[in-house]
């Protein structure tokens, strides 16, 4: 047996409704429900210039995906800038993307079709995501936290994506198989992530290519995306 379906439950766990094949949907945030890529870009580059460096389109791709002390610590490597810790880094990032976030986050087309159509059929749905807790709730406002069933931010695992811990958990906490469960990603890291997790994991690429990977099904967008063509893929499973 795995260890994805050995894992404990905690006592909050939702647990599913025995028989369905689709057990639970995991959404990653950033670049897949909200276009948010290009304020992060923004962000990094008025830090690094402000740190004395260039932060080049290259740098962004490299990046896209990652958590924010992971990021801290590229751009000391690439500024210098040892007199400052990745954390504190992170935190001068995270205020740059905070007031970026003032306007709203524009929604990635059919994102909020998509998770309303989950509501509306009964699948448990979570957002995965490696944006720490104090800013989801403003970036995903366009969609409302309050329309997921959980989620898990990324200052809440032990290892942040690409480690499978946080879609794991996500699936842990709704009381799913992560076999049973299809995660939306639109980056190498995050695809790294879910598939890693055992789950079916559909890549959604936007700003960066994601090379090919077995058993990682590709879409050009969420629009269109519905409960037969979702339950087809773990129909095998």
């Amino acid at each position: 047996m795995s260890e994805q379906s050995t894992l404990s439950l905690d006592a909050s766990d939702t647990a599913v409704p025995e028989g369905r094949r689709l057990q639970a949907v995991l959404l990653d945030m950033d670049g897949t429900l909200i276009e948010s890529e290009h304020l992060w870009g923004e962000s990094e580059a008025e830090l690094v210039a402000e740190l004395g460096g260039v932060w080049t389109e290259e740098d962004h791709t490299r990046n896209v995906g990652n958590a924010a002390e992971p990021v801290g610590r590229y751009i000391i490597g690439l500024t210098g800038a040892d007199h400052l810790t990745p954390r504190e880094v992170a935190d001068r990032l995270y205020a740059r993307f905070r007031a970026k976030l003032a306007g709203g986050a524009q929604l990635r087309p059919g994102a909020k079709a998509l998770v309303t159509m989950l509501a509306e059929a009964g699948v448990p749905v979570a957002l995965v995501t490696s944006t720490e807790r104090p800013l989801v709730q403003a970036a995903i406002g366009g969609i409302g936290l309050d329309n997921f069933d959980d989620s898990v931010a990324g200052d809440e695992v032990a290892a942040n994506k690409p480690d499978p811990d946080p879609y794991l958990r996500a699936a842990r906490r709704l009381g799913a198989d992560p076999g049973r469960c299809v995660a939306f990603e639109d980056s190498v890291v995050g695809v790294t992530s879910a598939a890693d997790a055992g789950c079916v994991t559909v890549a959604v690429p936007n700003h960066v290519e994601i090379p090919p990977r077995e058993g990682v099904v590709f879409r050009d967008s969420l629009v269109g995306v519905d409960l037969d063509w979702l339950e087809s893929l773990v129909a095998d499973r």
